[in-house]
């Protein structure tokens, strides 16, 4: 997987995490509220600027925690809601989220 399809997929993945959490949590139809729309454009342009991309895994999986402390907690609120239920929302899209994972943390580990 090139870095940019690596970037985007994980911009796509948090997003549909955010919408999802935002939907459920704040009674949004079809556009985010003012507080996870400004989370998506953080997270994504913190995504943009991921000097790492090319050897990590997916952010969630990231051990260099780049985000300030304040959107660092409001994203973990975002993942710890969202993670489980996306196996029912996008279940393809999270099945091959943690295929993809897997697959990473086995190869990364191989290196060490």
């Amino acid at each position: 997987m090139n870095i940019q399809s690596k970037r985007e997929k994980e911009k796509l993945i948090v997003g549909e995490m955010i919408k999802l959490y935002c939907r459920k949590n704040h009674g949004t139809k079809n556009e985010l509220c003012k507080d996870c729309q400004q989370l998506k454009d953080y997270a994504e342009m913190r995504s943009d600027k991921c000097p790492f991309m090319e050897t990590k895994t997916f952010c969630s999986n990231c051990k260099v925690h780049c985000y300030k402390a304040e959107m660092r907690e409001k994203i973990r609120q975002v993942m710890r809601f969202s993670g489980p239920r996306m196996i029912f929302h996008h279940p393809v899209m999270a099945i091959n989220h943690l295929i993809q994972s897997k697959k990473e943390k086995r190869k990364l580990e191989a290196e060490r």
